[in-house]
Protein backbone atom coordinates (compact mmCIF):
# COMPACT_ATOMS: atom_id res chain seq x y z
CA UNK A 1 0.00 0.00 0.00
CA UNK A 2 1.10 3.78 -0.91
CA UNK A 3 2.49 5.63 1.32
CA UNK A 4 -0.26 8.37 0.54
CA UNK A 5 -3.03 5.77 0.99
CA UNK A 6 -1.71 4.95 4.58
CA UNK A 7 -1.51 8.18 6.05
CA UNK A 8 -4.78 8.66 4.81
CA UNK A 9 -6.03 5.25 6.16
CA UNK A 10 -4.42 6.21 9.50
CA UNK A 11 -5.75 9.61 9.92
CA UNK A 12 -9.28 8.61 8.60
CA UNK A 13 -8.97 5.60 11.43
CA UNK A 14 -8.19 8.38 13.90
CA UNK A 15 -10.91 11.14 13.10
CA UNK A 16 -13.66 7.98 13.38
CA UNK A 17 -12.04 6.90 16.61
CA UNK A 18 -12.29 10.56 17.85
CA UNK A 19 -15.73 10.41 16.50
CA UNK A 20 -17.16 7.21 18.22
CA UNK A 21 -15.46 8.58 22.07
CA UNK A 22 -13.40 5.53 22.49
CA UNK A 23 -9.62 6.99 22.19
CA UNK A 24 -7.61 6.28 25.05
CA UNK A 25 -9.05 7.47 28.96
CA UNK A 26 -12.14 6.60 27.82
CA UNK A 27 -15.64 4.94 30.04
CA UNK A 28 -15.58 2.58 26.75
CA UNK A 29 -12.14 2.01 26.67
CA UNK A 30 -12.16 1.72 30.91
CA UNK A 31 -15.07 -1.04 30.18
CA UNK A 32 -13.29 -2.92 27.94
CA UNK A 33 -10.04 -3.29 30.19
CA UNK A 34 -12.11 -4.35 33.02
CA UNK A 35 -14.60 -6.79 30.97
CA UNK A 36 -10.93 -8.11 29.79
CA UNK A 37 -9.15 -8.37 33.47
CA UNK A 38 -12.45 -9.69 34.98
CA UNK A 39 -13.21 -12.45 32.29
CA UNK A 40 -9.42 -13.22 32.37
CA UNK A 41 -9.58 -13.79 36.64
CA UNK A 42 -12.45 -15.77 36.02
CA UNK A 43 -11.04 -17.96 33.01
CA UNK A 44 -7.61 -18.57 35.09
CA UNK A 45 -9.14 -19.35 38.07
CA UNK A 46 -7.86 -16.44 39.77
CA UNK A 47 -11.28 -16.00 42.29
CA UNK A 48 -9.62 -13.49 44.31
CA UNK A 49 -8.32 -11.27 41.37
CA UNK A 50 -12.46 -11.46 40.05
CA UNK A 51 -13.67 -10.56 43.45
CA UNK A 52 -11.45 -7.51 43.71
CA UNK A 53 -13.51 -6.27 40.71
CA UNK A 54 -16.89 -6.42 42.50
CA UNK A 55 -18.49 -3.70 43.60
CA UNK A 56 -17.42 -2.76 46.81
CA UNK A 57 -21.28 -2.35 48.08
CA UNK A 58 -22.17 -5.65 47.20
CA UNK A 59 -18.78 -6.97 49.19
CA UNK A 60 -20.30 -5.42 52.08
CA UNK A 61 -23.81 -6.68 51.65
CA UNK A 62 -22.67 -10.10 50.80
CA UNK A 63 -18.67 -11.21 51.90
CA UNK A 64 -17.30 -14.23 50.63
CA UNK A 65 -16.15 -16.49 53.49
CA UNK A 66 -12.61 -18.22 53.84
CA UNK A 67 -14.29 -21.26 53.32
CA UNK A 68 -16.08 -19.94 50.06
CA UNK A 69 -12.42 -18.98 49.01
CA UNK A 70 -11.61 -22.51 49.92
CA UNK A 71 -14.40 -24.05 47.75
CA UNK A 72 -13.23 -22.05 44.42
CA UNK A 73 -10.29 -23.41 44.52
CA UNK A 74 -11.86 -27.11 43.98
CA UNK A 75 -12.93 -25.43 40.62
CA UNK A 76 -10.70 -25.38 37.44
CA UNK A 77 -12.54 -22.82 34.84
CA UNK A 78 -12.27 -24.37 30.80
CA UNK A 79 -13.98 -21.71 29.05
CA UNK A 80 -15.42 -18.46 29.62
CA UNK A 81 -17.89 -17.35 26.88
CA UNK A 82 -20.01 -14.12 26.71
CA UNK A 83 -23.13 -15.48 25.09
CA UNK A 84 -25.26 -11.47 25.19
CA UNK A 85 -24.53 -8.03 25.74
CA UNK A 86 -26.04 -5.46 25.84
CA UNK A 87 -26.30 -1.45 26.95
CA UNK A 88 -28.50 -0.71 30.37
CA UNK A 89 -30.94 2.47 30.46
CA UNK A 90 -28.94 3.71 33.89
CA UNK A 91 -25.27 3.66 31.61
CA UNK A 92 -24.86 0.60 32.33
CA UNK A 93 -24.40 -2.73 31.38
CA UNK A 94 -25.54 -6.51 31.48
CA UNK A 95 -23.66 -9.92 29.84
CA UNK A 96 -24.86 -13.36 29.93
CA UNK A 97 -21.68 -15.43 30.45
CA UNK A 98 -21.48 -19.33 29.89
CA UNK A 99 -18.74 -20.84 32.31
CA UNK A 100 -17.61 -24.18 31.76
CA UNK A 101 -15.64 -25.52 34.51
CA UNK A 102 -13.77 -29.37 36.13
CA UNK A 103 -14.14 -30.03 39.66
CA UNK A 104 -10.56 -31.15 40.48
CA UNK A 105 -11.27 -33.59 42.85
CA UNK A 106 -13.99 -35.62 40.76
CA UNK A 107 -12.98 -34.48 37.07
CA UNK A 108 -16.71 -33.79 36.61
CA UNK A 109 -16.93 -30.81 33.84
CA UNK A 110 -20.54 -28.95 33.68
CA UNK A 111 -21.44 -25.38 32.38
CA UNK A 112 -23.08 -22.91 34.43
CA UNK A 113 -24.68 -20.02 32.93
CA UNK A 114 -24.29 -16.72 35.11
CA UNK A 115 -25.43 -13.07 34.31
CA UNK A 116 -23.35 -10.03 35.22
CA UNK A 117 -24.22 -6.54 35.22
CA UNK A 118 -21.23 -3.38 35.46
CA UNK A 119 -21.53 -0.03 36.74
CA UNK A 120 -19.65 2.76 36.49
CA UNK A 121 -18.52 4.93 39.12
CA UNK A 122 -17.72 8.79 38.46
CA UNK A 123 -16.22 9.18 42.05
CA UNK A 124 -13.54 6.32 41.51
CA UNK A 125 -13.38 6.34 37.69
CA UNK A 126 -13.81 3.05 37.35
CA UNK A 127 -16.28 -0.02 36.55
CA UNK A 128 -17.69 -2.68 38.65
CA UNK A 129 -19.12 -6.15 38.51
CA UNK A 130 -22.72 -5.68 40.26
CA UNK A 131 -23.46 -9.39 40.90
CA UNK A 132 -20.96 -10.66 42.91
CA UNK A 133 -18.62 -13.80 41.79
CA UNK A 134 -21.18 -16.65 39.65
CA UNK A 135 -22.44 -19.23 41.92
CA UNK A 136 -20.55 -22.38 40.79
CA UNK A 137 -22.45 -24.49 43.14
CA UNK A 138 -25.92 -23.87 41.83
CA UNK A 139 -27.87 -26.46 40.12
CA UNK A 140 -27.71 -27.55 36.26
Amino acid sequence: MPTAARRALAVALSLLLAACGTGPGTRAESLERALYDYSGALRWSQFEGAYGMIDPAVREARPLSDFEFERLKQVQVTRYEVVASAALPDGGVAREVEIALINRHTQAERVVRVRETWRYDEAAQRWWQTEGLPNFAQDR
